[in-house]
């Protein structure tokens, strides 16, 4: 009988440390940080920085057992890659750090055993076992030769679950001037960089070598849209609208016309969607889509702009949303499941107003479509209130990601921290 008791409890432990071990390091909550960590949250939650100086962090994924897997962007006298971090005495706290990769990126998942990394022109895969923080081998390149550009030339993914993947390729100017970016200069009619820019492709995720002209053009009119996602059995994005409405169109539109008029999208993207761009914006005032005045425009006039399809969500101007991600944790409050989080980078075009952004907002969903206004949820990122100099930001939200738990990361690229926010 006294065998049996012990070989009993033997299995229980056996069975509570193997349950763990699936669970991973993800389990405990973290303690908070004081002030959490320099940001603010609603009632109810908080938040720790679980790494530091990670690089020009952007998107970001939670492996199964807790570890994160950062894209690390070019630029700022070096190289980026993929840094993963590792938990390994389970204070919450990142204390296990590997590199690997020379060319570094924004968009990043894991998918069947792989990990994907979107780079500026392509998108690279590395097989990972299980558990390991790096790969066992070199990468495998499922997409290359996407056109290079010095505007607008980060990329983003997303899969679809059937062997699609979308990928964004950015317009490599404002609207389609020629040349870019001057004043007084009609938008090229028809934009000839709609051809291969301005929209969105669908390649397969598991073909080898594929170029552009292998993939298919999913979507098109749009400017910018680096935050991707599945969601719903479709493709979601977040895009960065037009700039410098005042500067390039001067006597027809004013400073606060341009910090507050062309509204940055929440989309939902259907395949042979038309979003409008370069030929007409959002206005946050008239509510509709109206001609960019590259096309003979005044802010008002729709013209041809009746036939795009309009965002499902517009916010305020020049925030910069860089990621989107909708929440299918279970931490979080009700409110919360299935309602999209959006990271805005931050302004840069407000000025002389000040500069905004620069915070996580929440739209709340019911089903496919939003259920209530948005909201910010994360703030305080920039560190001080008026910013007139995106320079001067304290951090700019990158990426965000849903842990095992139901924790919501976010990462910023001025220092590379990376917050973990919970709920109490």
């Amino acid at each position: 009988m006294r065998m049996t008791r012990v070989m009993s409890a033997f299995v229980a432990f056996s069975l509570a440390a193997f349950i763990f071990v699936l669970i991973g390091r993800a389990a405990p909550l973290p303690a908070c940080d004081a002030g959490n960590g320099g940001i603010t949250l609603p009632q109810g939650f908080c938040a720790a920085v679980v790494a530091d100086n990670v690089g020009p962090a952007r998107h970001l994924l939670v492996a199964p057992n807790g570890d994160l897997f950062v894209s690390v962007n070019n630029g700022r006298g070096g190289r980026g890659g993929v840094v993963a971090l590792r938990d390994t005495n389970g204070d919450g706290k990142m204390d296990t750090r590997e590199k690997f990769g020379d060319d570094g990126g924004t968009g990043i998942a894991l998918r069947n055993g792989y990990l994907y990394l979107a780079t500026t022109t392509g998108v690279l895969r590395y097989q990972m076992r299980a558990g390991e923080l790096t790969p066992s081998g070199a990468p495998q390149a499922i997409v290359v030769g996407l056109p290079e550009q010095r505007q607008h030339e980060d990329k983003g993914i997303a899969f679809d679950g059937r062997g699609g993947m979308y990928v964004n390729v950015g317009a490599p100017s404002n609207a389609c001037q020629q040349p870019d970016r001057r004043p007084k200069i009609p938008g090229q009619d028809p934009c000839p960089l709609l051809e291969q820019h301005g929209g969105i492709w669908r390649f397969d995720e598991n073909k080898a070598g594929q170029k552009q002209a292998d993939g298919k053009r999913y979507a098109t009119g749009l400017r910018q849209m680096i935050g991707l996602t599945w969601h719903d059995n479709a493709l979601w994005a977040v895009m960065h609208n037009r700039d410098s409405l005042d500067t390039l169109w001067p006597g027809q539109f004013t400073a606060e016309q341009n910090a507050e008029w062309p509204a940055e999208y929440l989309l939902r993207v259907e395949e042979g969607s038309n979003f409008g761009w370069p030929y007409c914006f959002y206005n946050n005032s008239e509510g509709k889509l109206v001609t960019n005045p590259e096309y003979g425009g005044d802010g008002k006039k729709a013209d041809r702009c009746g036939s795009f399809t309009p965002p499902v969500v517009a916010f305020p101007g020049h925030w910069a949303p860089n990621d989107v991600l909708f929440y299918t944790g279970t931490q979080f409050a009700q409110k919360y499941r299935n309602g999209a989080f959006i990271a805005f980078h931050g302004s840069w075009n407000r000025a002389p107003l000040p500069q905004a952004g620069y915070n996580v907002t929440f739209v709340p969903f019911a089903g496919s479509k939003p259920s209530g206004k948005y909201e910010v949820f994360a703030n305080g990122f920039a560190g001080r209130t008026p910013l007139a100099n995106p320079n001067d930001a304290a951090a700019r939200p990158g990426g965000l990601a849903v842990g095992p738990d139901g924790s919501l990361y976010v990462t910023e690229d001025v220092k590379g921290k990376i917050w973990r926010v919970v709920a109490r």
